[in-house]
């Protein structure tokens, strides 16, 4: 938990009382909980706006676990019960509170679960904005990067060609995943057209490293470019998004996903798993974006 905004320095494992689920809530013995770069920017007080944070805080957004306790109203799951999904208190922690979670598949392993549901509503909710659709040419900025990985799967898989920005390490991931890479940096454009002769019908950013001024001339518009990590979106007149999916549709969503994770059509590649003592450690290496795949915390 983190009493002050700050760097990774401001985390500290401390002992705190189990919560009590409310109306609607179940607590959860936290098996897995992902790190997502959201979390981090969390912590340095950046995201009042989306995520208002009263201290003392505890960070991580999503987990995987096993249900310890339910409050009233609860009839959807029980004790005993293994899920996924979103906490209300938490997931870098032993016991959590969550209202939307889903079943976790029993093929499915606590770290790969728990990668899940932020990529997961994150990667279908800007698709769902874009309104990509089968025929269609989508241009992911950041596909190799967790959201976007997602992002190209679950585009394939309906039937739309991707063409994903990431170095040439990550080329060999992406083919595998069905899009065609290209590399960032200068004659970024120029690759692109290469790759899609035709032109891209949608951009989703999942890199924020400014490339929404490239994406906005190779589509001939910013109407159907989305970002998720670039702040200074509304200087460009493109949409930012950062939540606000309806509940029944996440949980729709997870169950879904963790279906396609569960019998090998949804990948989420895992980069490394810490113990709870070394979530700055874990944090410090998210913050640095060199991560090579999904960073997990066990408590």
């Amino acid at each position: 938990m983190y009493e002050t905004f700050g760097g990774p320095e401001v985390l500290r494992h401390s002992r705190v009382g189990k919560p009590e689920p409310g109306p609607g809530q179940v607590r959860v013995k936290v098996m897995a909980a992902g790190v997502n770069p959201v979390d981090y920017k969390i912590r340095y007080g950046w995201m009042d706006a989306f995520y208002p944070t009263t201290l003392p805080a505890v960070p991580g957004l999503e987990f995987a676990g096993v249900v310890d306790a339910v409050g009233e109203g609860v009839t959807h799951t029980g004790a005993g019960a293994e899920v996924l999904g979103w906490t209300t208190t938490g997931a870098y922690a032993e016991y959590a509170l969550a209202g939307d979670i889903a079943a976790k598949p029993a093929g499915l392993s606590w770290e790969r679960a728990a990668s899940l549901p932020v990529a997961g509503e994150t990667a279908q909710r800007v698709l769902d904005l874009l309104r990509v659709k089968s025929g269609e040419t989508l241009l992911v900025h950041g596909a190799a990067g967790v959201v976007g990985s997602v992002a190209v799967q679950l585009a394939v898989a309906a039937g739309v060609t991707v063409v994903g920005t990431a170095s040439e390490a990550n080329h060999g991931h992406l083919r595998a995943l069905g899009a065609t890479p290209v590399r960032y940096g200068d004659g970024l454009a120029e690759r692109v057209r290469q790759a899609a002769p035709r032109g891209v019908d949608a951009v989703l950013d999942a890199a924020g490293q400014g490339v929404l001024p490239l994406s906005i001339e190779l589509l001939g518009g910013a109407e159907r470019v989305v970002t998720i990590a670039d702040p200074n979106a509304a200087d460009h007149g493109v949409v930012f998004s950062a939540g606000g999916t309806e509940p029944r549709a996440v949980r729709t969503g997870l169950a879904e996903h963790a279906r396609l994770a569960a019998e090998g059509l949804l990948d989420v590649r895992i980069a490394e798993v810490f113990p709870l003592a070394d979530a700055a450690k874990a944090h410090e290496l998210s913050e640095a974006g060199h991560a090579r795949g999904k960073l997990i915390i066990r408590p």
